[in-house]
């Protein structure tokens, strides 16, 4: 299990994230839950009164609260106790900007998903970030499940054989509810607006999380792809749902599934991957459970806490029976970011480790671009070039 680090509390700054914000108040519960940071300063809004009024409710020093990120990102770099690391919890079209000016200015990064809006702004920040050797970490959440954790290990070390399928759907319903709030709803939402979410709607908001869940667990990316999408939501402007067969270069064969209008489902993340050995079973609603099924045997259930690996038990923090969840994961990417940006600093090269980086979006915007070819292009196969 682990335990709390002996080094100085990193400096962290926060963009966006401000009163109301649910994923920025997710990220500073996590960024607090292992003390490796302290929160010091923010551009919570770019509307000055709010900027402020939201620094004030969590008690940020006035002076360090801004509401331009460029503003920010120059000043803390100046200071004698600037920040560290940034957190990155705005609108998709702000991540590639944001994350350039502080890496720009020397600062480490940590973004939510998607990477950016666009492969090539996804790809020009990957370059940035490693000419500035600034950690960049990605906030693919579902990667820091204990469980999941476990599960990639027993793939890497062979125990369900090779990889035959890889199965992972992502459901939620809270847009069926969206497709009867009317018109404004539809108009104010920027989840609907092509200029800040990007071209990819439920694709981008919830689908790249179910690819890279499946990548890091079965340890291997599509190498082609054949996708639909569709929306099923009136007056809406990008995809609420999408559908992908996927082929592996090893052989082995997928799908994945991502809805943002299936009915009565609340964040229903799950994977399954079938190898020539045995499957695996993860539930992201109940993640503190992994099934492992042997050829011609019984399911077995494994449980956070009990299972003697290393990489689960890196990850796990309270003993078996107490439940662990969603802030949990969160934070073990950042104690993860703390823990290469300490290396770093030092002078140190990083451990690999699984922290999902900024090589991982641009991944996920490749997979992006592919399934909106092969939906454009009447849903035929598109190979994913990278």
């Amino acid at each position: 299990m682990t335990t709390m680090t002996s080094q100085r509390r990193l400096k962290l700054g926060m963009v966006g994230g401000g009163d109301g914000a649910f994923i920025g108040a997710v990220h500073r519960m996590a960024a607090r839950l292992d003390d490796c940071y302290e929160l010091v300063a923010g551009a919570l809004s770019s509307q000055p009164e709010r900027a402020a009024a939201s620094a004030a409710a969590i008690g940020l020093d006035p002076a360090r609260a801004y509401s331009d990120y460029r503003e920010m990102a120059r000043r803390e770099a100046a200071r004698a106790d600037g920040i560290d690391a940034v957190a990155i919890v705005t609108p998709n079209y702000l991540h590639a900007p944001v994350a350039s000016a502080f890496l720009e200015a020397g600062i480490h990064v940590i973004c939510d998903k998607p990477l950016a809006i666009s492969l090539a702004e996804g790809e020009a920040l990957a370059a940035l970030a490693h000419a500035r050797n600034r950690v960049f970490a990605l906030t693919h959440v579902y990667a820091g499940y204990p469980m999941v954790r476990h599960a990639r290990a027993m793939v890497a070390a062979g125990d369900i054989g090779e990889v035959r399928l890889v199965q992972v759907e992502y459901a939620q319903d809270w847009l069926a509810e969206a497709a009867n709030q009317g018109r404004d709803y539809q108009e104010n939402n920027w989840h609907n607006d092509p200029l800040r979410a990007g071209p990819a709607g439920c694709l981008g908001d919830i689908g790249t999380h179910a690819y890279h869940l499946a990548g890091f667990v079965a340890g291997m990316l599509p190498s082609q792809v054949l996708a639909e999408l569709h929306a099923f939501t009136p007056g809406r402007r990008v995809d609420d749902h999408v559908q992908v067969m996927l082929r592996y270069a090893n052989g082995a064969r997928g799908m994945l599934w991502s809805s943002q209008m299936a009915t009565g489902c609340e964040n229903a993340l799950k994977l399954r991957v079938f190898g020539s050995k045995a499957s695996l079973a993860f539930d992201q609603e109940n993640p503190n459970a992994l099934w492992v099924t042997p050829q011609g045997g019984c399911a077995e259930r494994l449980t956070r806490g009990r299972v003697r690996g290393a990489a689960a038990q890196a990850a796990t923090r309270i003993p078996s029976g107490h439940p662990e969840g969603f802030i949990e994961a969160f934070a073990h990417l950042y104690r993860e970011a703390a823990a290469q940006i300490h290396a770093r600093e030092a002078g140190a090269a990083p451990e690999a480790g699984a922290l999902p980086t900024v090589d991982d979006g641009v991944d996920g915007l490749r997979f992006i671009d592919a399934v909106i070819e092969s939906h454009r292009g009447d849903a035929r196969w598109v190979s994913l070039a990278g």
